[in-house]
């Protein structure tokens, strides 16, 4: 049990009612978790406000309430205290509940539409290669040194976050890798955390159904710079025009890197085929598996974070040839056939014109890129027809199918990607609602030499429709189609 007095430090109280000179057991934001002596914190939420919980939560035990709105009735035996946001007070209370442990490892977020999962990943097997006690809080899993946990959410909630994190400074963890979504900013998730540096990566069009405008987006990334302390460093991609915009405000060291522009940490594409690239970074060659112009960044910025948390710059470069690709990351598979076959989490415009880009320069020129692609239900509706258009222009054939369409109509998301397709490239398109018909399909359609993108859900191994999450894996499908046209 916890003094409620210790884990209120640094939380803005407006109001107080009852006494904090209580010992208390758990934080819940769910009231449903509510056990005796509980804290209940009440977060407004974008379907549910936990106010209206309030009354459930003490009923089921909770001797302390913290709220943005002190209920018309106290009870006496109760503890009230107003915030003036309940998030940011989530994240601040967990940290101090849980001994504030983001100070005790070496943090790095990592930031960016895409490339989040790659980078912060690849960091994770990069310094376990290096023999370190590492950390990962990913989209695909959280690692506690050795000991997988699963996850939900990009940035999980701050409860979870810091309890890992507990996790890993009693397992003796030096550094922890963090993807921070731009939801996880916004909802102050991370708020309360000691970051040692941050990672930015790219920025392009993605959540504008939650951040409403591109600024919003893009401003609220930034706020994880603006608020790193100066003993931290900021590290940005200038190749993009954001690059220096996340940078600007920041008290941490800057840091950039490009391919293109001048900057601290430079990289250059010497070679690019289906079995890796050869690339130039800091006047020192290096082999890696990974391939496209999206990944020879991805490495760079991973060179450039072990820098700056001091590996030796030859002991970076020879554990980044080692370096294996991420689950769901253009991971590929090579037929009898002939036929490739790649899967990636491609879900944004900018993701899949990346590959669809790298795709295309691998190329003879003879294959056929098959396409099959489709857009999340309950998400950014105006990236669907920018999907269709890219998906169409880039590819000999396209299947419009769908991803998770959660509890949209799948021929309505279709109908919205449709509008994107250019008049000539019409006859180039199949719309095929049942995905695993038209991952089928596609390896019908295939010849030898023929490459086959199924794009958007990666690394996800069910599907959600209607709120019923059933079992797909997209890179399993297609190979044993594959497999079984071999045959």
């Amino acid at each position: 049990m916890k003094l409620l007095k210790d884990i209120l430090y640094g939380v803005g109280l407006q109001a107080v009612s009852g006494s904090t000179n209580v010992m208390v057991n758990a934080i819940h934001f769910d009231s449903r978790k509510v056990a005796m002596d509980d804290v209940f914190i009440a977060v407004p939420g974008t379907i549910t406000d936990g106010h209206d919980y309030i009354e459930k939560a003490i009923n089921a035990g909770a001797k302390a309430i913290v709220c943005e709105k002190l209920p018309e009735q106290l009870i006496n035996e109760i503890t009230y205290l107003e915030v003036k946001n309940a998030n940011s007070a989530l994240a601040i209370m967990a940290s101090n509940f849980y001994g504030n442990p983001s100070k005790n490892l070496k943090l790095v977020g990592v930031t960016g539409t895409n490339g989040k999962t790659t980078v912060s990943s690849l960091l994770y097997q990069l310094f376990k290669k290096a023999g370190y006690k590492v950390g990962l809080l990913s989209t695909i899993k959280i690692m506690v040194d050795d000991v997988e946990y699963p996850t939900t959410h990009t940035t999980p909630d701050a409860l979870v976050i810091n309890q890992h994190l507990h996790m890993m400074t009693e397992a003796g963890v030096e550094c922890c890798f963090m993807e921070v979504s731009s939801h996880g900013i916004h909802q102050r998730r991370t708020e309360g955390l000691v970051f040692e540096g941050a990672l930015f990566t790219n920025l392009s069009h993605d959540h504008l159904d939650y951040h409403k405008t591109f600024a919003e987006y893009r401003d609220t990334k930034k706020m994880l710079f603006d608020n790193l302390p100066e003993t931290a460093f900021a590290l940005s991609n200038i190749d993009d025009k954001n690059g220096l915009v996340m940078l600007q405000n920041t008290n941490a060291k800057k840091n950039t890197y490009a391919l293109k522009s001048y900057a601290n940490y430079r990289a250059q594409i010497l070679e690019n085929q289906f079995d890796g690239q050869l690339l130039k970074i800091d006047d020192s060659e290096l082999w890696t598996k990974l391939i496209g112009h999206f990944n020879a960044y991805n490495m760079l910025a991973i060179y450039a974070t072990a820098d700056l948390l001091g590996l030796e710059k030859l002991e970076i470069l020879q554990l980044l040839s080692e370096l294996e690709n991420v689950d769901g990351r253009f991971q590929y598979f090579i037929s009898k056939e002939k036929i490739t076959a790649i899967v990636d989490y491609a879900h944004t415009p900018d993701a899949l014109k990346n590959v669809l880009d790298t795709i295309n320069t691998l190329r003879t020129g003879n294959e056929n890129v098959i396409t099959v692609v489709g857009c999340g239900g309950d998400r950014d509706r105006s990236k669907r027809p920018v999907m269709g258009h890219i998906a169409s222009e880039m590819s000999n054939k396209t299947i419009f199918t769908s991803d998770n369409p959660r509890s949209e109509s799948p021929e309505m998301i279709i109908e919205e990607m449709e509008g994107g397709v250019e008049p000539q490239n019409v006859k180039k398109i199949v719309s095929i609602v049942n995905r695993k018909q038209a991952i089928k399909t596609a390896c019908q359609l295939a010849s030898a030499h023929d490459i086959i993108l199924v794009a958007g859900k990666g690394h996800e191994t069910y599907q959600e429709t209607n709120g019923q999450r059933v079992d797909f894996d997209d890179f399993k499908m297609v190979k044993d189609f594959l497999k079984s046209l071999d045959k």
